[in-house]
């Protein structure tokens, strides 16, 4: 995909949104491929930002009829145990608070193992800080920092999926302590806050304008076989061998 559009991974930092695209500014002769990229969908007018916008219905699409004796409707009481994604605007974010001190022994207890002590990352895991101003290049580091839309999401995210071995684990004071923890490793508060619901909303992060929606339907499509490069050159920007040597048994020694 054109280095100027990059996908935002993680399924899971704008819950319940579909998939968003980070968005830099390209030069004005990159216009016409990047319209034929995507197709931008406007969210309605409101207070909510465009990551808590629903994706359009795909048009002519059922689902399937359920079967006869398989399965049940899940209860209200089951549902409430899955149903805990936090929007973007903070909406639902729980009560509690956390400081960055208290963070920071937290993190270095559940987090530090695999994300380094300062974010840095270790081995294979994903660093937290650090990238600023590197997504429209061919070294593009998708950092809580550099690449995240909405401080909410960070806390959400962390609260579903970590730590690693015991997700949903901890308090939401400890929670949020951890989130503050990792705001400040990005310098995005100072070392003295105190997060909670309000001061989350209020964090503006630097790719806050960096996304816009894709109305592109989760339907069947035909693979392009025949001149899909349709001229253009093709060329190999990163490659696994930046990030593990060869012979080291863990990834690929030649680009995949």
């Amino acid at each position: 995909m054109h280095k100027a559009l990059m996908v935002l991974a993680a399924g899971a930092a704008l819950a319940g949104s579909g998939f968003a695209l980070a968005q830099q500014p390209a030069p004005a002769d990159q216009a016409a491929r990047r319209a034929a990229l995507y197709t931008p969908f406007t969210p309605p007018p409101g207070a909510r930002t465009t990551a808590d916008m629903a994706w359009p219905a795909p048009a002519g699409v059922v689902l399937p009829a359920s079967i006869p004796g398989i399965g049940r409707a899940a209860t209200p009481e089951e549902i409430a145990g899955w149903d805990i994604a936090v929007g973007g605007d903070g909406r639902r974010l729980p009560p509690g608070r956390g400081s960055v001190a208290d963070g920071e022994e937290l993190y270095h207890t559940h987090c530090a193992a695999c994300h380094g002590e300062f974010g840095e990352g270790m081995d294979r895991w994903p660093a937290l800080m650090g990238g600023r101003g590197s997504l429209n290049t061919d070294q593009a580091r998708r950092t809580v920092g550099s690449f995240w839309q909405h401080a909410p999401a960070v806390f959400d995210y962390v609260r579903r999926a970590m730590p690693y071995a015991a997700p949903q684990s901890l308090t939401n004071d400890e929670y949020y302590a951890i989130t503050a923890y990792i705001l400040n490793l990005n310098e995005l508060v100072p070392d003295d806050a105190v997060m909670d619901a309000d001061a989350l909303r209020a964090i503006r992060m630097p790719n806050r304008d960096g996304f816009a929606l894709e109305a592109r339907p989760d339907t069947p499509d035909v693979a392009c076989m025949t001149n899909c490069r349709e001229g253009r050159a093709v060329r190999i920007d990163v490659d696994s061998r930046q990030f593990v040597q060869p012979g080291s048994h863990s990834g690929f020694s030649e680009p995949q």
